[in-house]
């Protein structure tokens, strides 16, 4: 099912949706717009339960383009939690779409997994996850990136030397954490806190 979305219910719509949206923004007589529509449909049968595709024409949504910038037609954009995080305008073939949305909805499993992982270890250690979600979010992408990019999930709030030896002492859970979390009721990065 496609939402079709417009100026009195796009906020609305995409606050509440607990998947991952997926907004196709549109115009009339614009052949780009045609041609990706199709591809858009198809690519969320595919998805299924994973995300919702909306479409968003700028006759009957004029302030919500200009809210979110949009100029170029057509603009597909990726919303999670009520927000744009990735996008694109004009057209792609299909098979870059498709790597794209999954690319994005990877990196959800990802953080997921390891908020999990870091949760279980808090526990068994005696302390807590921080309590804001958005503050673990961003440090666990931090941490994925740095894995990305280092080959090891370096704590973000720490500078990388280039030294392995003393690199290792900052893999999160870092060597420090424990000390900071007794002394100043969290670590330096505000992953972990005290109870």
């Amino acid at each position: 099912m496609t939402l079709i979305l417009t100026d009195e219910n796009f906020e609305k719509e995409i606050l509440i949706s607990p998947k991952p949206v997926l907004v196709d923004f549109w115009m009339f007589n614009c052949a780009p717009c045609s041609l990706i529509s199709p591809i858009l449909e198809k690519l969320a049968n595919d998805f299924g339960e994973k995300i919702i595709l909306a479409k968003v024409n700028l006759d009957t949504a004029p302030f919500t383009c200009q809210k979110y910038d949009i100029s170029l037609f057509p603009t597909v954009s990726l919303f999670k939690k009520g927000k744009p995080i990735s996008g694109f305008t004009g057209i792609k073939p299909e098979p870059e779409i498709r790597e794209w949305l999954e690319n994005q909805l990877k990196e959800d499993k990802e953080v997921e997994k390891l908020i999990k992982e870091y949760e279980e270890y808090a526990k068994q250690n005696r302390f807590s996850l921080n309590p804001n979600r958005k503050i673990v979010e961003g440090i666990v992408k931090s941490l994925l990136e740095k894995e990305k990019k280092f080959g090891k999930r370096y704590c973000p709030c720490r500078r990388i030397t280039g030294n392995p030896e003393e690199d290792k002492k900052i893999i999160c859970p870092c060597i420090f954490h424990r000390e900071e979390i007794e002394k100043n009721g969290h670590c330096l990065c505000g992953l972990f806190v005290r109870p």
